[in-house]
């Protein structure tokens, strides 16, 4: 079952964007990955968005490695009904004192809705340790937000 280029297109931007926190960088990492997936001649049936993961991934390091950020962007793009901007700076804020894999592992899982397979291949773990990090990124953002 292929999914669907405007799809995975909208989450390669999703991922980038929360990656280097700036609209005009993440459209050019997300046409940047899409360059390079298509050639690089992949043909692996099903398991394409691993890979789209995979490159934007690394595209986002390299970026982060150009530059630092230090600062809430003042575009935030609409994520849905509940884009209330008080909210969005609270969670950003939340979100950043994170480390930079859980940020990654909160994204592909919850933003992007990515199978736990999907997940395990692209970051190279188990599904048991998979589970184990996000109940440990519950706590933390538990904690973070005073809901404990």
């Amino acid at each position: 079952m292929s999914m669907d280029i405007e799809e995975e297109y909208d989450k390669i931007f999703r991922f980038c964007y929360w990656k280097v926190h700036d609209k005009e960088i993440a459209e050019d990492l997300t046409q940047e990955t899409f360059l390079r997936f298509l050639d690089s001649n992949y043909d692996e049936q099903g398991k394409r968005i691993r890979y789209l993961y995979t490159i934007a991934r690394n595209l986002c390091i390299d970026e982060s490695r150009k530059r630092i950020l230090t600062e809430i962007p003042d575009e935030i793009p609409d994520t849905g009904p509940e884009n209330d901007l008080t909210t969005q700076v609270f969670l950003r804020q939340v979100l950043q004192q994170l480390p930079e894999e859980d940020l990654e592992l909160i994204i592909m899982r919850y933003l992007n809705m990515e199978s736990t397979e999907n997940i395990c291949a692209v970051l190279k773990i188990s599904r048991f340790s998979l589970y184990r990090k996000l109940r440990k990124i519950q706590k933390t953002l538990d904690r973070l937000t005073g809901t404990v």
